[in-house]
């Protein structure tokens, strides 16, 4: 009888508070759906924060280093199509205009291969390696 190989796959660590306000109940196939479309959502707008924090030096609603003439300027909303269809995100802007976002460049409307680039984040650790894992983008 051929012996069959486990596949490797990246173990998740996903807090039950978590996965308890996520699935409150039972959920139909596009109630999972738009779960999963939200928190792509979520995620894809908060490394762009998080792009924006490493761009001018300092986290949103900290005070500004006298030094730093360029601050943030709101978002403006943009639509990108995913592997499972379009989703609208909040791009952050900066004042001067000189953020470049590295995940979703300007005038990118394509992000295929989500769902992937999510696991391998995971499977990094969330700690300083996605960091690393969001540089490589």
């Amino acid at each position: 009888m051929p012996s069959k190989k486990k596949q490797a796959t990246a173990e998740l660590n996903i807090p039950k508070d978590l996965l308890d306000q996520l699935v409150t109940g039972p959920m139909s196939q596009g109630d999972l759906e738009t779960m999963f479309r939200s928190l792509k959502k979520a995620v894809i707008e908060r490394a762009m924060y998080a792009e924006m924090t490493g761009h001018l030096g300092y986290a949103a609603r900290e005070e500004k280093p006298e030094a730093q003439s360029n601050h943030r300027n709101g978002t403006s909303g943009k639509t990108v199509i995913t592997d499972d269809g379009p989703i609208r995100i909040e791009v952050p802007r900066d004042r001067e205009g000189s953020y470049e976002p590295q995940l979703i460049g300007k005038h990118e409307r394509r992000f295929t291969g989500f769902d992937q680039k999510i696991v391998s984040m995971y499977a990094r650790g969330m700690t300083v390696r996605v960091q690393g894992y969001l540089l490589e983008m």
